[in-house]
């Protein structure tokens, strides 16, 4: 260790949120998109593919931040 916090499992602190990151698993990702953004929220990070998977970020009215995911 070098004295820095690790961050998840890839440890870059880039990418750290502020705090613990609520997922939710769905089996529509494109639907949860386009109903996230109609309920009124933020989207923080454009849906990305990750090994498993592909997600989206975004904070809801009150400045939560939450990802949604959709399994491979």
């Amino acid at each position: 260790m070098n004295g820095e916090t690790d961050v998840g499992l890839q440890g870059d602190m880039s990418e750290a949120t502020t705090a613990p990151l609520p997922v939710v698993l769905v089996d529509d990702l494109e639907k949860a998109y386009a109903d996230v953004c109609a309920a009124g929220g933020m989207i923080t990070k454009p849906t990305f593919g990750f090994p498993g998977g592909r997600r989206f970020h975004f904070s809801d009215p009150s400045g939560m931040e939450l990802a949604i995911m959709q399994a491979e």
